[in-house]
């Protein structure tokens, strides 16, 4: 099976799809916003917490944000706001931006970071370990996750969030101590299922911290097919179908 070949996802246009800089700007607002609402619909960001960025396909070091107060679970594609280089972040998260600027800027590969205050991932990272190949999920994580052991959890700072981007490295996955999880997405539609799968592995560490991992061999065969980007991507339809059925509710 293809990176695209991908069955049961009615009208979504398949992974890889090529389009003009208008088209993959729209395509990349609407995701992030759907993001929000799939954030949203799991109870996350309810205390103001957490944001998904979209970087700009023209001004590629600028990136969309969702308004600042906006709930997640009332993100709508007009709701989001362009930040950039010297722009005001007034009407953004000021922590958002803090983190993703210097993460968009270090990571070309990367069109989206996502990163909010969670149930399990958050007390799961006050034990500042990675996470170990507990479960089959674990395995999409444990040779490409990093950890950022700073004290920096409010990040008002723009230099915090560059140390976050060089702790992240080539990653996808990072744990921020006695903060959370971040993941980065070379779609937004992988970085939002990235964060999702991050999350339910952090729930297995969280409730079975001395279980017995499956062995490095048997960890690389799982995640030759949880790993790569695409897998995220897949992720995120499954998410959308089932939190957010009906997607025009963002346009």
């Amino acid at each position: 099976m293809s990176e695209s070949d991908y069955p049961g996802f009615d009208g979504v246009e398949p992974y890889g799809t090529a389009r003009d800089v208008d088209a993959e700007r729209a395509h990349r607002k609407r995701m992030c916003a759907l993001g929000y609402r799939i954030f949203g619909a799991m109870r996350w960001g309810q205390l103001g917490d957490g944001h998904v960025s979209a970087r700009d396909p023209e001004q590629t070091d600028h990136f969309w944000l969702l308004d600042w107060g906006v709930p997640f679970s009332e993100a709508t594609v007009d709701r989001l706001v362009l930040v950039g280089p010297g722009d005001g972040v007034e009407s953004v998260n000021t922590a958002g931006y803090n983190i993703h600027a210097p993460i968009l800027d270090a990571r070309s590969d990367a069109v989206s970071a996502a990163h909010t205050h969670t149930q399990f991932g958050t007390p799961w990272s006050a034990n500042v370990e990675p996470f170990r190949a507990l479960s089959q999920e674990s395995c999409a994580f444990v040779f490409d996750q990093a950890m950022f052991d700073d004290e920096e959890v409010e990040v008002l700072s723009f230099d915090g969030g560059k140390r976050i981007a060089a702790a992240l490295g080539d990653n996808k996955l990072c744990i921020l101590r006695n903060h959370g999880l971040l993941t980065v997405g070379q779609t937004v539609e992988a970085a939002v299922g990235w964060f999702v799968m991050a999350e339910r592995v952090a729930e297995v560490h969280v409730k079975a911290p001395d279980g017995k991992a499956i062995s490095d061999a048997a960890a690389r065969i799982a995640a030759t097919t949880l790993s790569p980007e695409h897998a995220g991507w897949r992720i995120f339809q499954w998410l959308q179908r089932s939190l957010v059925p009906d997607p025009t509710v963002v346009d």
